[in-house]
């Protein structure tokens, strides 16, 4: 019996190693929770039956807390009373609020509820400041809680905006609050800084456990600052409001750090998260990566480009006829898109006839005239549109000056001609060279519409910068993973196969 209760407590000790502070739990019988500062807890709320949250033992260091509560795609409320106005409650998959702590208060007291029927699984954790950290934000005027460290976000196929209220700085127990527009100077509001954070959960999963494992890794400065990618740093004159590329079924965390640069301190927003989808669409949701119109396009599209992959140096006519098809069929989307308001379908079904026409056009003019230098510069402007898109998308995509649409198009334009003004001495080259990362790229298309992959980015944020005139504004990164790491070791494995 010793030696059983010996592994029972080092199977308990390994658990609580491995969940770091998380407590988990199941419903509450009594309708009560009892949080401890910096302690995730797990929960189901049902809407007949809300909880009541309770922090006692707070420290009398601790000036004001967050209390905030996490979901996956079901929406939550918390609330200061059991009396639900906008005031005094937030409503999301990503809320939280802020309590300013009476002088000797040592115990607090929310109301959380299920917005909707069905039992929400949920995760909450309460985090204290001192009177030295900003206030998340303290100098609301735009929504409606008085104080509100909340990230509003929003979403559509071109991008993802994110705003936040702006901070305050931080002020004792008993103590009016610091005003927020009176002055510009080192003593108010106006000197904090704002750094905007990213984190990409692993791709292709949707789970719950995962995002709420990952969402841990989000609440805390520390945390937040070690595992997240600083995206921007925004100061007290600058629009609380960031743009990023959306990035269907991939999972995003973000976070703002508000940082006080006199004091050194800093405190941390409540995070939000996306896929980008929906889990509720009745069709196209985020358990279907693509219409079946887009992966029987780009299927055929893939397998043409695979045979381009292995065989278009040897049959030059094929070749063309793929060039033609991508040259043509790309700018012909973009301008019936702009244009004409049609269903997706519809524009792709077109898209393949012009891309078609544009194949054959190119094959006859090759069959007519025999022009060489003109099929090869078509050839090389090909590969040049994608090293230049691989340019912005590895390096340049973030750049402030290429914010500019005028810098950005002249800039990717004069690389995407460079490249075939280059190899115009070795045109063999060229079309080894074209034929290979041209054919492989097909298959990176083909595999994102069944499986999630970054590298599909690689030109289509290209296209939503051309469809879309607001895509200037956003930021490019992505996630670079396992299927990436793949999908690239395909594309030497063709460009080795055409060389040979």
């Amino acid at each position: 019996m010793e030696l059983l209760r010996l592994l029972v407590l080092a199977v308990l000790a390994l658990e609580q190693g491995v969940a770091g502070p998380t407590e988990t739990v199941g419903n509450s019988s009594e309708g009560l929770l009892e949080f401890s500062l910096g302690k995730f807890r797990y929960f189901k709320l049902n809407k007949p039956f809300p909880e009541e949250a309770v922090l006692r033992d707070i420290s009398s260091n601790a000036t004001f807390l967050i209390f905030q509560i996490h979901s996956q795609y079901q929406n939550t409320t918390v609330s200061f009373s059991k009396t639900l106005l906008p005031s005094t409650s937030g409503t999301g998959t990503d809320k939280g609020l802020v309590f300013i702590l009476r002088p000797e208060q040592s115990m607090c007291t929310w109301y959380l509820e299920a917005a909707d029927a069905e039992p929400v699984q949920s995760m909450a954790v309460p985090l204290s400041y001192s009177e030295r950290d900003p206030v998340p934000g303290g100098c609301n005027l735009e929504f409606d809680l008085d104080i509100d460290p909340n990230i509003y976000l929003e979403y559509n196929f071109f991008e993802i905006s994110i705003k936040f209220a702006p901070a305050n700085l931080g002020y004792a127990r008993g103590t009016d609050p610091p005003p927020c527009d009176v002055g510009m100077g080192q003593d108010s509001r106006w000197r904090l800084r704002y750094d905007v954070y990213q984190y990409f959960l692993p791709e292709n999963d949707l789970t719950e456990q995962v995002l709420l494992k990952h969402l841990q890794r989000m609440v805390e400065v520390p945390q937040v600052k070690a595992n997240a990618i600083k995206v921007v740093t925004l100061t007290a004159n600058d629009k609380t409001s960031i743009y990023f590329s959306s990035l269907r079924v991939q999972g995003v965390i973000y976070n703002v750090i508000v940082w006080d640069p006199l004091l050194n301190t800093s405190a941390a927003y409540v995070p939000v998260h996306t896929y980008a989808c929906s889990f509720k669409a009745m069709e196209g949701d985020c358990s279907s990566l693509g219409r079946v119109s887009t992966k029987v396009f780009f299927t055929v599209f893939a397998l043409l480009g695979l045979f381009i992959c292995f065989f278009g140096h040897r049959f030059w006519k094929t070749e063309l006829f793929f060039i033609g098809f991508i040259f043509m069929g790309f700018f012909f989307y973009i301008l019936i898109t702009r244009l004409i308001p049609i269903k997706y379908d519809v524009r792709l079904i077109l898209t393949a006839i012009a891309g078609s026409v544009g194949g054959i056009f190119l094959v006859a003019t090759w069959w007519r005239f025999g022009i060489l230098m003109l099929c090869m510069l078509c050839v090389g402007l090909v590969l040049g549109f994608l090293i230049s898109s691989v340019i912005f998308f590895a390096l340049l995509g973030n750049v402030k000056i290429f914010r500019d649409d005028v810098v950005f198009w002249m800039t990717f334009s004069c690389i995407a001609i460079i490249i075939p003004l280059v190899f115009m001495g070795c045109l063999r080259i060229l079309n080894i060279l074209t034929c290979g990362i041209i054919g492989s790229y097909s298959v990176v298309l083909a595999v994102d519409s069944y499986l999630y992959t970054s590298l599909s980015y690689i030109t289509l944020n290209v296209l939503k910068r051309a469809l879309n005139t607001d895509f200037h504004r956003a930021f490019t990164n992505v996630p670079f993973q396992t299927t990436g790491l793949f999908l690239l070791s395909v594309i030497k494995t063709c460009h080795n196969r055409e060389k040979k």
